[in-house]
């Protein structure tokens, strides 16, 4: 049987975290960081844990 080629777009925007669960990372900070608060591109700077029911998807994708 053959098997699922990893998605490459994917594997460049998400990671696996050691404990399963999938790690994100912002949109919107590349450019007009101008117009957006200091406070917005704080939070932006951080990674954030991709919801539960999405995870399985993502993991299929990136074979992790």
């Amino acid at each position: 049987m053959g098997k699922i080629k990893t998605h490459k777009a994917a594997a460049k925007r998400f990671r696996v975290t050691a404990g399963g669960k999938v790690k994100i990372f912002h949109a919107q900070h590349r450019h007009n960081l101008g117009l957006k608060t200091a406070k917005r591109k704080r939070n932006l700077r951080k990674g954030a844990i991709l919801s539960t029911s999405m995870t399985p998807a993502v993991r299929t994708l990136i074979q992790k």
